[in-house]
């Protein structure tokens, strides 16, 4: 997986993705819960007075609100899990209970104390451990997290590779191009990557059979023509347009998917906290015998991975296929590890795709000249040229008048092979010619003279003879 070294990534470290995230959901969680005992307060007011319309509109806010807290804690769980937070269990226990609670309770002064406590003791910049941040970002290796490559051999262990047809693969974060390689070793495989940096492109070059230089969003790849699309994208977060912070997992899902054909494998490896309800819909809808299994243990201490496989079919709405997705994600300690994923479980299309189009978002010359070669278009330009050099003969004998354009044009210009050799040397030689012309009366005298100029073309032909120089016009 690659990911650039620009100056907003070498600042992470200073402003980590997950703390600021955690200050804004502990705000919003603070709010809620001063605003809870408000509106139940409230409503208690109006059902006195005997305005239940009104009550009942305010029970409606504390159904919101109480909606609006579950979703913050459950939020807040996997950004305390990415930074190993002993209060992840906490948020989970919580966000069950908010889930759960009864607004009919009279007192809602405990439920406002704990909430505000919880926030309280949330991460901050300036209260987190710099041990833990310090070990997260030591695992970046200049923005790099390569696949370990024992892992990639126990996922390609589990695809049925199809007898007698050329399989495409994709990978749109690939690197120095090793782990495709290595997915294709053995097998009847194309490999296809993109890369943004330019160093590591360079090398995955002579690993895969195409790859596009720059940023995926910015290439041109044909849609539905890879059998097989292996995505590790960036971990950490990137600016955005509008200054903010986001991550690209959930982006470079979405856009990974219509490369794939129907039925194709999706590879999605990511840290398993990072299977958030968002990115687990997105995969439970457009793909169908799912599963998840997390690096083996001397692995997953590093990024704390889980591979995410499969097929690709048409889109449909599986919400609880994506709540128990979730489910399991965040509970890596119950998932199965990759060497437990059957043998051969994801057979891929037999069906021979043809990749129309892949352009990186960056001028590559090895990558046209490669294209060029593949054209039949370049053939047909070098075989016109290569015909409008050669010699020509009529389909009839000239006439007099072509000859003259021929010769007058200098095409008849050199040496005239034949029984008696000489050299012809054609051109056109202007002449100007003046005529008078006399107007008279009937009586003979002389009126007017009218002067008419006139040019006209005469053809010359020089001729070299063993004879000495002669000339025809």
């Amino acid at each position: 997986m690659e990911l650039s070294t620009s100056p907003e990534t070498q600042a992470l470290p200073q402003r980590f993705y997950a703390l600021e995230q955690l200050s804004g959901h502990g705000q919003a969680i603070r709010l809620i819960a001063d605003a809870l005992p408000v509106c139940r307060e409230q409503m208690d007011q109006l059902l006195s007075a005997g305005q239940k319309a009104k009550a009942y509109e305010v029970y409606q806010t504390l159904e919101r609100q109480r909606d609006a807290l579950t979703e913050q804690l459950r939020a807040v769980r996997p950004l305390l899990l990415e930074l190993e937070h002993p209060l992840a269990s906490a948020a989970a226990a919580l966000a069950a209970q908010m889930a759960a609670f009864r607004l009919m309770t009279r007192d809602y002064g405990k439920l406002s104390s704990v909430l505000r406590q919880f926030s309280d003791q949330l991460p901050t910049n300036q209260a987190t451990n710099a041990a833990v941040i310090g070990r997260l970002m030591n695992n970046v290796r200049m923005g790099h997290y390569p696949t370990d490559l024992d892992h990639v051999d126990l996922i390609t262990r589990g695809i049925a590779f199809p007898s007698g047809v050329t399989t495409n693969l994709l990978d749109p974060c690939c690197g120095t191009g090793a782990a495709l390689r290595r997915m294709a070793t053995g097998n009847n495989c194309f490999c296809y990557g993109v890369e943004l940096d330019h160093s590591r492109a360079e090398q995955a070059q002579s690993q895969l059979h195409h790859v596009g230089f720059g940023s995926f969003f910015g290439s041109r790849v044909s849609q539905r023509a890879f059998h097989v699309i292996f995505l590790n994208p960036p971990y950490l977060s990137v600016l955005t347009e509008t200054g903010g912070r986001s991550r690209n997992e959930k982006r470079f899902l979405l856009e990974s998917i219509p490369l794939l054909t129907w039925g194709g494998l999706m590879v999605y490896i990511v840290p398993y906290y990072r299977m958030t309800e968002d990115i687990c819909r997105v995969f439970c809808d457009h793909f169908e015998q799912v599963s998840i299994h997390r690096f083996l243990d001397s692995e997953f201490k590093k990024f704390k991975q889980v591979a995410v496989l499969g097929l690709r079919r048409r889109r449909t709405d599986d919400e609880a296929a994506a709540a128990q997705l979730c489910e399991a994600a965040l509970r890596p300690d119950r998932l199965p590890t990759l060497d437990l994923l059957e043998a051969g479980r994801y057979a891929l299309p037999a069906q021979e795709l043809r990749v129309e189009t892949f352009r990186g978002a960056e001028f590559n010359e090895d990558e046209l000249a490669r294209q060029l070669k593949r054209s039949e278009s370049l053939d047909r330009l070098l075989a016109v040229s290569k015909r409008d050099s050669a010699a020509k003969r009529p389909p009839l004998p000239l006439s007099v008048s072509q000859v003259g354009l021929i010769g007058g044009s200098g095409l008849i210009n050199g040496l005239m092979e034949c029984e008696y050799p000489h050299i012809i040397k054609g051109r056109i030689v202007k002449e100007r010619r003046v005529t008078a012309e006399e107007n008279r009366s009937h009586s003979g005298k002389l009126i007017s003279t009218e002067y008419r100029e006139t040019i006209s073309n005469r053809m010359m032909f020089n001729l070299l003879t063993p004879n000495g120089l002669r000339s025809l016009a």
